[in-house]
């Protein structure tokens, strides 16, 4: 399954919808419009579309995610390095690694990962 895409105002909704699932609806709407600032009518429509894209269900007026943070992240960075740097991961990683020191923990946390 493709991840679907979600944009930045969606991903800070589905930050409070990870936090809280499952949710009713009307206490989601309400923690939108605290975290927010949003009014009712926008988080219904925002529930409405990503369901209808599959991000999440609304049943029952219980809404859970379908798609989970990782994969929203990781299908993030995919598009980034294939836009940004032709698919290249070390020419993603070097650019990266020129404007942020990385800690000696930082860098061997990610050789752990490399190595796998």
């Amino acid at each position: 399954m493709n991840t679907p895409k979600i944009f930045e105002s969606e991903y800070r909704f589905c930050l409070i919808l990870w936090e809280h699932e499952p949710i009713r609806s009307k206490d989601l709407v309400k923690l939108c419009e605290e975290q927010l600032g949003w009014k009712s009518t926008t988080t219904y429509t925002v529930i409405k579309r990503l369901s209808q894209r599959g991000v999440l269900q609304n049943k029952d007026t219980i809404v859970t995610s379908l798609v989970s943070r990782d994969e929203i992240q990781e299908a993030e960075i995919e598009e980034l390095v294939e836009k940004k740097f032709q698919g290249s991961l070390p020419a993603f990683i070097a650019a990266f690694g020129r404007h942020k020191r990385l800690s000696d923990a930082e860098v061997e946390e990610i050789r752990r990962i490399i190595e796998g």
